[in-house]
């Protein structure tokens, strides 16, 4: 808590930007993580959105790089940044108080540019070793187009300052799931 070194990392709209580059995957059903995925529906299985609690969970439109087509035809799911505001709607505030406020927490969402807050170094690690999987324009991206709370300091400016990152291996229950 004290270094602050503690963010994940999501999805944010930011106007008149295209997008950007990411993996997209199927996850498996097995444990019915989703109730539906149809059309222009989407329903999480409660499962899913207690694992992504902080999150808004939306089915957002994407385009393969590989696809000759230049339009949106396929649809899937993005955890983006919601509020404060929405966790407590949706969980409470005896869940809030339980998962961050006992830690000294007091917000999510409402993070100040200037405040300091830094990226979880293990789970940083874990989507720079993903995003260089799957190639160097993936890589780029991420490393170019993910930005701290700052909202100045790119992924790439910060590990270039904090090499000590890729290091930070996740703890032992964490590693299959951290391992990149």
């Amino acid at each position: 808590m004290e270094t602050l070194e503690m963010s994940s990392l999501c999805a944010e709209f930011c106007e008149g930007h295209e997008g950007f580059i990411c993996s997209v995957f199927e996850v498996s059903n097995e444990k019915g993580e989703f109730s539906s995925i149809e059309s222009n529906e989407f329903v999480p299985s409660m499962a899913f959105r207690e694992r992504e609690e902080e999150f808004e969970i939306i089915l957002v439109p994407y385009s393969e790089k590989e696809s000759s087509s230049s339009h949106h035809d396929k649809k899937g799911i993005l955890c983006t940044r919601s509020s404060d505001e929405n966790y407590l709607k949706l969980w409470g505030k005896e869940r809030f108080q339980n998962s961050y406020g006992n830690y000294n927490i007091d917000t999510i969402w409402n993070w100040k540019e200037d405040s300091g807050l830094k990226p979880c170094a293990p789970y940083l690690r874990h989507c720079v070793l993903a995003a260089e999987k799957m190639g160097k324009e993936c890589f780029d991206s991420f490393l170019d187009e993910t930005y701290l709370v700052d909202r100045h300091t790119t992924i790439r400016q910060y590990l270039k300052e904090n090499p000590s990152v890729m290091e930070t291996l996740p703890p032992p229950e964490l590693a299959e799931r951290y391992g990149g």
